[in-house]
C-alpha cells in the first residue's frame, strides 16, 4: 500500500454500485511513483515516491523547492520533512 510522500495521498475505500444497486466494496490506489527530483536550493536530486498528480501541483507551483516549503508538515513523511528542513537551513544560511 503506497503513500505520496509529500501530500499524503494513500489508498481509498470506496463502493462499486451495480444497476441493480449492489454495493461492492474496492481499494483505489493512488498513483505514486519513485522518482528522483531536483532541488535547486540544495543543488542535488532527492529520492521520493511521489502521486502523479503532486508532480503535476510541483510543476504549477514552480518547482519542488516552493512546493515542499508551502506544504504543511502534517501531510509530509519523515524524509521529506527532513528534506523541507534541509531546505530550510539553506534559506537561512544564505540570508546572512
Amino acid at each position: 500500500m503506497s503513500r505520496c510522500e509529500l501530500t499524503g495521498k494513500g489508498p481509498v475505500v470506496k463502493n462499486l454500485v451495480s444497476h441493480s444497486n449492489i454495493k461492492t466494496k474496492s481499494i483505489a490506489q493512488p498513483n505514486v511513483q519513485k522518482k528522483r527530483i531536483f532541488s535547486r536550493i540544495l543543488n542535488s536530486m532527492v529520492r521520493m515516491q511521489v502521486a502523479t498528480s503532486a508532480i503535476r501541483d510541483m510543476e504549477h507551483m514552480g518547482g519542488f523547492d516552493n512546493f515542499i516549503l508551502n506544504q504543511e508538515d502534517a501531510k509530509l513523511s519523515k524524509r521529506a520533512l527532513s528534506v523541507k528542513l534541509r531546505i530550510k537551513k539553506k534559506i537561512g544560511s544564505n540570508k546572512n
